[in-house]
């Protein structure tokens, strides 16, 4: 059962081009999408989750056409968007058991048994009766899963689920996606480089509504392997740098400026080879030097 996404646009009243022909399978497991905010990954999430339509293009989950069958898609959908709101002066325990009850399992019984199953798979069995208003951001982020997860979905749709947690947090609640991948299709949707690295056996990029790769991130750093190098230089030199070589990220390191240049030959004296990852595939990726995906897989000089 695969996720099939065919040149999906959407374009809003104010002008904006917010998807630009997207294409996209996304099987059963984590499938990462990784863009910067204003990419347009909650308009596909959205629009994924029924809550807006495109303007052209289809949509299918198995059988189901999900612009469509809107019902049908909902009846098996898992939705967490990157912002919601709890009751927080209810505990996480009779809510659960209200979207529950909205969801459709009506009795008593097996309504009980879900909401402790669920709270118990999120690790928050041990604090049910507390309030909602208590909770860290980390543990509603955790109650937003149990939510999602009522149903037993076949399309979980995470947005943005990381921002804002500590690294503690952080850790628990992608311990917790990794899990609900085996048996459903997991689309998690982040600026976050790590939580795609860690967690997705695909992925895409997307920037200004189009995808721009779609890979494993694995073969993508392969691919990358040989053409990244690092220099560090003082900040008044980057200007001079970016005039010179293709640069695709910078960061500062005790008061001095590393810079991570994209070449296919060694870009000259004070220049070593480094290891590639996933943050150097997605930043020479936005700046052209990887291929985009409707040009083939691989890596190679922009035009």
């Amino acid at each position: 059962m695969d996720l099939a996404i065919r040149h999906v646009s959407k374009r809003y009243p104010n002008g904006v081009q917010a998807l630009d022909d997207v294409t996209l399978t996304i099987p059963v497991g984590m499938y990462g999408l990784l863009g910067p905010n204003g990419a347009g990954k909650s308009t596909l999430m959205r629009t994924l989750a029924t809550l807006q339509e495109p303007d052209t293009g289809t949509i299918t989950l198995g059988d189901i056409d999900v612009v469509r069958q809107k019902q049908e898609l909902r009846q098996t959908l898992g939705y967490l968007p990157q912002e919601f709101g709890v009751y927080p002066k209810v505990s996480a325990e009779a809510l659960l058991d209200h979207f529950a009850v909205l969801k459709g399992i009506t009795e008593k019984g097996p309504r009980r048994d879900t909401v402790e199953a669920l709270l118990r798979q999120v690790n928050l069995w041990d604090v049910r009766k507390k309030k909602l208003g208590g909770y860290s951001g980390g543990m509603r982020q955790r109650f937003g899963v149990a939510v999602a997860l009522l149903g037993d979905p076949r399309l979980l749709i995470v947005d943005e689920p990381t921002a804002g947690l500590d690294p503690a947090e952080r850790v628990r609640f992608l311990n917790l996606l990794s899990e609900l991948g085996e048996n459903s299709v997991v689309l998690l949707s982040t600026h976050i480089v790590e939580d795609v690295s860690e967690l997705c056996t695909r992925m895409a990029i997307i920037d200004r509504g189009r995808i721009l790769l779609e890979a494993e991130p694995q073969q993508a750093i392969d691919d990358l392997q040989g053409l990244v190098w690092r220099r560090v230089i003082a900040r008044e030199e980057l200007p001079a740098l970016e005039r010179e070589q293709r640069v695709i990220s910078t960061k500062l390191l005790g008061g001095r400026t590393v810079a991570h240049v994209y070449a296919e030959g060694s870009p000259g004296d004070g220049f070593e080879a480094v290891e590639a990852d996933l943050k150097d595939v997605y930043f020479a990726t936005m700046a052209g030097h990887v291929r985009t995906a409707g040009a083939g897989a691989g890596v190679g000089a922009a035009g």
